[in-house]
């Protein structure tokens, strides 16, 4: 079987997610892949076939969504083009997590694809949304992406087609422990932004991620980190808590580590506030921004008590059987 899968490389939980998956759909078939964007910082570390600068977010240094930059990079005539020329219909099995091109590809082409991943489980109404509603927002989440079949991933099985979240090998042999540092993982912020309220947590120890860091060092409580996968695992593994975006791979893992976790989303960024959403049903603590009295809202968090929102991990063989099963039956009704 010949299969295609589509990464969205805006952010780094969809190449995150696209490492552990990869050598399970190998199992499967040929896998060829199509990397589409331009602002995730993590390396890949299986073959990409197609690669496109595709469609990508971009932020503000402390924590806005940049709408003006985001729309700016859409450029529809060249992106079309794109999909023209991306030869899906060579395929038996389309995977496309939340990836544009291939999705137009497969409209303009008439060949069935799956939409699989976090995105794919907003087109259940059940799965939980702000209180405020985008009506534009939740328009993109049903059409960036579509295909005929569904396939999500979420923190609980808000219906029939939403599986959990898809946990690194790593986490899933690890003997979590409590080391006392607490770690942050907040991509959309700058250094600048929270350096200072950082330090007035002192003594306690701080790991902080930063993609414009690029060797470990350390300034009085803060250990300072580059975006690597080793480094941020093991970081995870033995942190008292974790303070992240509003994403969905960081947060999951987390909590599938059963680890404290506070959250603060994006500005702006409506599949982020979705989120938020869903953890605060679960108990975890969810700012709006890093405000002057961010270092306050540390201290209360790691004083209080946070109860077990361990979740389970997806198994990925029978959701790619699932995926498999579902991508046939159509096929046979429709093809």
């Amino acid at each position: 079987m010949k299969i295609l899968y589509a990464v969205q490389a805006t952010g780094n939980g969809h190449i995150s997610r696209a490492h552990q998956l990869y050598p399970y759909i190998e199992q499967y078939g040929d896998v060829d892949v199509f990397l589409s964007g331009s602002n995730s910082s993590l390396e890949c570390d299986f073959p990409v076939k197609y690669k496109s600068d595709g469609f990508s977010l971009f932020f503000r240094p402390c924590g806005n969504l940049d709408y003006y930059k985001t729309f700016k990079s859409f450029k529809y005539k060249s992106l079309y083009q794109q999909a023209r020329e991306l030869p899906v219909e060579k395929y038996d099995l389309i995977i496309n997590d939340f990836e544009y091109i291939t999705a137009k590809a497969c409209k303009i082409k008439n060949v069935p694809s799956v939409h699989f991943g976090h995105q794919a489980s907003f087109l259940s109404k059940h799965t939980p949304r702000p209180n405020q509603k985008s009506i534009i927002a939740e328009w993109i989440i049903s059409n960036y992406a579509k295909s005929i079949t569904n396939v999500g991933l979420h923190f609980e099985k808000y219906d029939d087609f939403i599986f959990p979240p898809i946990i690194k090998e790593e986490f899933l042999q690890a003997k979590p422990e409590d080391h006392g540092h607490i770690t942050i993982y907040l991509p959309a912020y700058k250094r600048y932004c929270i350096e200072k309220t950082l330090h007035e947590i002192f003594p306690q120890k701080v790991h902080w991620f930063l993609t414009e860091i690029q060797q470990p060092m350390v300034n009085k409580n803060i250990h300072y980190f580059p975006v690597n996968q080793k480094y941020f695992n093991e970081s995870l593994i033995y942190c008292k808590g974790l303070i992240t975006g509003g994403g969905f791979e960081t947060p999951s893992e987390a909590l599938y580590l059963n680890k404290k976790l506070m959250c603060i989303p994006i500005s702006g960024h409506y599949e982020q506030l979705c989120n938020s959403a869903a953890l605060k049903k679960l108990g975890i603590k969810i700012l709006n921004n890093c405000d002057e009295k961010f270092s306050n809202h540390i201290k209360n968090w790691l004083e209080t008590d946070q109860k077990n929102t361990q979740i389970e991990a997806n198994d990925i063989n029978l959701t790619l059987e699932y995926i498999i099963e579902k991508n046939s039956i159509y096929k046979t009704r429709n093809y």
